[in-house]
């Protein structure tokens, strides 16, 4: 009987729950049809935000208090045509939740609009004060689905009618040879780059019909990740990592090592049929305002060039673009090896030797727990102050999400629902819960003379990542290592030179050295851009990642100031979910929806 009555309870509680968001969907869709900015607004908090991702204005756009949202909904609305808002089968049904604090019922929802499906999230809340009624105090809109264009996915699926049992004429294999081969036509999108952001947009792209060329340096897809540190393996965990439209094998590892990583992208690339051009380098690229595309020039390792005509040039090649090397005074005088980061494999050369890597960054510390696993005596340099966040079970607090359930693409609506100020009070809150977790490890870290810092604002690694790609350690095991004195650490203001022995000390004496890691990291994208388009674009379009006045990432995952131009990059669960958002503004361009950013 008690079980009798606990699940007639939870279904009560669920069922009452439906109908408050039905009900709230109700009024708002009639508030909004009748373009009612007093109507809109009481239907929301006073301290409340509205996240839309594409569907109201083809833009990553957040609007914080009641009355600035209401004016802004009513005012696209008439344009927009944002209707039947429902609560859709299939999804995550309404439920009682707890976000940053607030005891909240949290629902997903659909709707249409003049162009499309939409889909998003709300959180309603009743505090003492409200008596009751049921407000919102978070909204998300966000466009799935152009109508008539919808992902060629499930009962939309291609028939395969042009090669299937297509007798006397071209199977499915030589369509793709042909395809790949472009020797007919060009592309409408080139994308540099053929890891987990370039792959997922492209895959996004071909389910749109949008005929997308993939271009890759390295001569296998995969290779920028398996030329990487033996080590390496990826730092969260497999359930947040899938890339669109086919999740890993489930005998898989939890933290995938990086070869194997290679192996899925070299795979999902071949069966997602996505076009790849590999040993192909693009190395410049010129905008033709006339013709509306772009002339970029692509190089074999042979030193042979083609050049291709894309409408559509997306830059998927990571946060980062070239090593930075610093100019270190007297480093020049070391005469043993000096390599950065990038070019380190493993330590199994340097058994018994001595190693000074310069850096503390997780890349840093990854290579000196390699080091150290062959008896290399490893000493870290740092130069500024670093966050450090153990991997499980501190890190493990970003996967909060994933880790409730459900399906990915529900997980996925919720996360990007977010905006910026939610985000910044939500890595505060888990940072202050990392910190506690690793509150001993800190300790022994500023023991021994350790910089740590938990980020500007106290938002912790998260928005370190997001402002500056590094400055953080996803830690290994290298700070217990540390603290045991079996790492060593050297402060970069304790260095007086560098001699042909290694680091020489301001107190006289001398950290001896076979080999130095520069840990230093990349110049940013725009270095790229710079290289590869000029001085003029670079200006036009401003950074590339880092967080903008609007508290978005700056020109990702959508239109930049020149048209053409898109970039994306970020770790896989990004990558999955902002490549739909670029690929339905590409297909929205293309389709002629969407004008260019003016």
């Amino acid at each position: 009987m008690d079980d009798f009555n606990q699940a007639l309870q939870e279904f009560q509680a669920a069922e009452q729950a439906r109908r408050t968001v039905v009900d709230w969907l109700g009024a708002f869709e009639a508030a909004l049809a009748a373009c009612d900015v007093a109507r809109v607004g009481a239907l929301f908090h006073d301290d409340s935000h509205w996240r839309d991702v594409l569907a109201f204005t083809w833009d990553f756009t957040s609007i914080a208090e009641r009355d600035s949202i209401a004016e802004r909904l009513a005012a696209v609305q008439s344009a927009i045509g944002a209707h039947g808002f429902h609560l859709p089968r299939g999804r995550k049904p309404p439920r009682r939740v707890t976000r940053l604090g607030i005891d909240s019922i949290e629902a997903i929802f659909e709707f249409r609009t003049v162009v499309g499906r939409g889909a998003g999230i709300v959180r309603l809340s009743a505090p003492p004060e409200f008596g009751g009624a049921m407000k919102a105090w978070l909204l998300s809109t966000t466009l799935e689905a152009l109508t008539g264009h919808e992902e060629k996915t499930g009962a939309n699926r291609p028939t395969g009618a042009a090669y299937s049992r297509n007798f006397g004429g071209d199977n499915w294999a030589d369509v793709r040879r042909k395809a790949v081969a472009y020797e007919d036509r060009e592309p409408a999108v080139l994308v540099i780059g053929g890891a987990q952001a370039g792959l997922s947009i492209a895959a996004r792209l071909n389910q749109l019909g949008v005929d997308t060329l993939v271009v890759e340096k390295w001569p296998r897809i995969g290779d920028s990740w398996r030329k990487r540190y033996h080590s390496l393996a990826l730092h969260n965990s497999i359930h947040l990592n899938h890339l669109p439209y086919l999740e890993f094998p489930p005998t898989w590892p939890k933290y995938i090592p990086k070869d194997m990583l290679g192996s899925w992208f070299e795979f999902y690339a071949d069966v997602l049929e996505i076009n790849c051009w590999t040993d192909a380098e693009f190395v410049s690229g010129a905008w033709n305002e006339g013709d509306k595309c772009w002339t970029a020039v692509l190089r074999s390792s042979d030193g042979s060039k083609r050049k291709v005509r894309p409408r559509h040039l997306v830059f998927a090649n990571g946060v980062s673009s070239y090593p930075m090397i610093p100019d270190l005074p007297s480093l020049d005088e070391f005469e043993g090896r000096v390599i950065h980061s990038e070019g380190f494999d493993s330590g199994v050369d340097w058994q018994g030797k001595n190693a000074l890597i310069l850096g503390t960054g997780s890349s840093a510390n990854d290579i000196a727990l390699d080091l150290h696993s062959h008896g290399v005596n490893t000493t870290l340099i740092q130069r500024g102050s670093t966050t450090v966040v153990s991997i499980d079970p501190s890190a493990r607090l970003n996967e909060a999400i994933w880790d409730e359930g459900g399906a990915l693409e529900d997980c996925d609506l919720i996360v990007a629902s977010a905006p910026p100020p939610i985000v910044i009070k939500a890595y505060k809150a888990v940072t202050q819960r990392m910190l506690e977790l690793d509150r001993e490890m800190i300790a022994g870290l500023k023991r021994i003379g350790f910089k740590h810092d938990v980020g500007e604002d106290e938002t912790g690694h998260q928005m370190k990542y997001f402002r500056r790609g590094g400055g953080y350690n996803l830690d290994a095991g290298s700070s217990a290592l540390l603290i045991k004195g079996d790492l060593g650490l050297l402060q970069y203001d304790q260095i007086e030179r560098f001699n042909a022995d290694g680091a020489l000390l301001k107190d006289g004496s001398t950290v001896p050295a076979d080999l130095i890691v520069l840990a230093t990291g990349y110049y940013p994208q725009q270095e790229l851009v710079r290289r590869a388009l000029g001085e003029e674009i670079v200006q036009r379009i401003g950074p590339v990642w880092g967080i903008g006045e609007d508290g978005e990432l700056n020109n990702m995952y959508k239109r930049t100031p020149q048209q053409g131009l898109w970039f994306i990059a970020g770790g896989l669960s990004q990558c999955r979910i902002n490549s739909k958002y670029l690929a339905l503004q590409i297909k929205a361009m293309e389709v002629g929806k969407l004008g260019p950013l003016r």
